[in-house]
């Protein structure tokens, strides 16, 4: 059976398990996703198989390689398998949609995300928190984040960049 959707949510994941389950599907049930993907990046607990029983495809680092490496692997997964999932000669091409394991039934309020990628009015877009909440290392990833942005001629610098959608998200 082909699915007709055309976007991939990529998850990437380290001890997540009291949450993931709820962001699993939450981002399962966004308008035009036809795969979910969790990357475990090296989790103590049970991140994997919770995500597996929630319907994620789970792909696994033996050790912790970091946000960017599991955003990176979950990327080239959905690559590999639009060339497989194409009929001959064709090439399916899905839209990520990168969500962060602990946003739990948040998740489920990511459509407006994807909606004007998938319309072809964005190459990709990028949420704006309206609470900043603190975690290790997140301040770190928010201000390369953002310094890459603005670096790539946009002259823009988001103030929460930890989420995208699109072509160029990868």
């Amino acid at each position: 059976m082909r699915s007709t959707g055309d976007v991939a949510v990529v998850i990437p994941a380290r001890n997540e398990s009291d949450r993931i389950e709820a962001t699993v599907a939450g981002a399962a049930g966004l308008p035009g996703v036809d795969l979910v993907i969790v990357v475990d990046d090296g989790s103590a607990d049970d991140t994997a198989e919770r995500a597996g029983r929630a319907g994620a495809t789970v792909l696994r680092h033996s050790r912790n390689r970091g946000k960017a490496a599991a955003m990176e692997t979950g990327a080239e997964a959905v690559r590999l398998l639009e060339t497989t999932d194409a009929p001959p000669g064709a090439h399916r091409a899905r839209h990520l949609l990168f969500l962060d394991a602990d946003l739990g039934d948040t998740a489920s309020a990511a459509g407006p995300l994807t909606e004007p990628v998938r319309a072809g009015d964005a190459d990709m877009t990028i949420a704006v928190f309206t609470e900043r909440i603190r975690q290790g290392g997140h301040g770190l990833v928010v201000g390369l984040s953002g310094a890459g942005i603005e670096r790539a001629g946009s002259g823009w610098r988001p103030r929460s960049p930890s989420t995208c959608s699109g072509p160029g998200c990868g």
